[in-house]
């Protein structure tokens, strides 16, 4: 009879990335088939700090209009 040791294989750990979402995205004219954008250059969260905030407090937009850069 053979024996079977099972051992337990514990995952790789991942490596720290760090998000920054930068300048804004949004087209404010596409209604219009034109492009327009506002030039907010960087999100700056709105709201209490600690909150993850989803909104830029310099162009009223959603968070996921700003390009994301990943580090």
């Amino acid at each position: 009879m053979k024996r079977v040791v099972l051992r337990s294989v514990e995952p790789a750990p991942r490596p720290v990335t760090t998000v920054r979402y930068v300048e804004c995205q949004k087209n404010y004219a596409a209604a219009a088939g034109c492009y327009v954008f506002d030039g907010c250059r960087e999100f700056m969260p709105s709201g209490a700090e600690g909150n993850a905030a989803l909104t830029c407090a310099a162009c009223g937009c959603h968070r996921n209009f700003h390009r994301k850069v990943e580090s």
